[in-house]
């Protein structure tokens, strides 16, 4: 077992039945010699996991499982403090690769055939510092995320690349309009919101108001209207009155976005936002969270509806469907078109059919070739 929760919780990751090996942040980079281990520590799971203090270094990573695609790691750990999240502590303070060692993976995902690139990190945004942090001592700004776009556009081999999720102070003016113009980036974005009432958002520290998400998400419609844009939001937070909760709704729907991802908020230990006043009844959260969703679905459906007619790159792959290939277009819409094998893991312009409803989150549209 590896991830945020075995950093967290080792312990109690161990007793449940058939965990052998716990690893934490770390160590498990360093798996294989644990399991060599494994044969001299019967019963309990072993459990491998440090203080989150000793994780210091990036360890570049990329998926290679998809010739399609892969999600190339560039950054890790987090130095936000946000009052709800125990990333920081399960990952680490932020660090990052180097410009130089990004290509290098790149080339190499290029070589093995993969045409898009899905950048990530805990916060991508902050992608430049050092890829060594040191305890006590500021983190060295070796570059921007803003740098990294710009090499990466230059890059040979991948048709593709597309930004995940981004904090919307880190999405710069300078970032949406390269990306207007790219000729790899494609126009879409997902940025957390996590609330629409300024109240919320500093009782959950974090560092924007809805102000300034409103501003980006309308610089990016002026110079890309097509784009794709979506957004994570938390309902439930302590202090979220019902007043609070139509705020964010009446915000998001007057906001031009694509979707949504929403989460009802949990208590997590040895967080701030557990101490706070004004506990959300679960049903009430749940309520919020089921209006919020239905929400997203109609954003989803008018995104659609815009496109039905027009014509837009598509990188296709094989579908769960018998006899049936499936791709997203440049800005993230999903259509569906009997199989023809030749063209997996090739972009082709297709017009794209009506959408006919059904559950948006999985809805795909029909299309043909041009």
């Amino acid at each position: 077992m590896v991830g945020c929760y075995a950093q967290l919780k080792p312990e109690e990751i161990a007793d449940i039945p058939g965990v052998d090996l716990v690893l934490g942040a770390a160590e498990k980079f360093n798996i294989v010699s644990y399991i060599d281990e494994l044969a001299k520590a019967p019963g309990k799971g072993m459990v491998k996991a440090g203080a989150i203090s000793t994780v210091n270094h990036f360890v570049d990573s990329f998926s290679f499982g998809d010739r399609t695609r892969s999600f190339l790691k560039v950054q890790d750990g987090c130095d936000y403090k946000c009052t709800f999240c125990t990333i920081p502590q399960a990952r680490g303070k932020s660090r990052s690769d180097t410009v130089e060692n990004v290509l290098l993976n790149v080339a190499k995902i290029a070589e093995a055939g993969v045409k898009e690139i899905v950048l990530t990190g805990v916060n991508l945004g902050d992608f430049g510092n050092s890829t060594e942090v040191i305890e006590g001592t500021k983190p060295k700004k070796e570059a921007l995320f803003f740098d990294l776009v710009k090499e990466l556009d230059k890059s040979a081999g991948i048709e593709r690349f597309r930004i995940s999720s981004i904090e919307p102070n880190l999405l710069t003016d300078e970032i949406i309009e390269f990306v207007a113009q790219s000729r790899v980036f494609v126009p879409h974005f997902h940025i957390p919101l996590q609330s629409g009432s300024d109240k919320i958002l500093k009782l959950m520290r974090r560092r924007y108001t809805r102000d300034l998400y409103k501003a980006r998400i309308e610089k990016i419609k002026t110079v890309m209207p097509h784009c794709c844009i979506g957004v994570d939001v938390i309902v439930g937070f302590p202090g979220e009155s019902e007043s609070d909760f139509m705020e964010t709704y009446d915000f998001i729907n007057d906001l031009d976005v694509s979707y949504l991802h929403v989460f009802t908020y949990s208590e997590r230990a040895n967080t701030l936002a557990v101490e706070l006043e004004g506990k959300v009844d679960m049903s009430v959260r749940r309520n919020r969270n089921e209006r919020l969703r239905i929400l997203s679905e109609k954003k989803r459906a008018h995104f659609y509806q815009q496109f039905e007619g027009d014509i837009r790159p598509v990188l296709f792959e094989h579908s769960k469907e018998a006899n049936s290939m499936s791709g997203y277009t440049d800005n993230y819409i999903k259509v569906s078109l009997p199989l023809q094998e030749y063209l997996i893991n090739q972009i082709e312009e297709v017009k794209i059919g009506k959408f006919l409803g059904g559950e948006s989150t999985n809805a795909t549209l029909a299309a043909v070739l041009v």
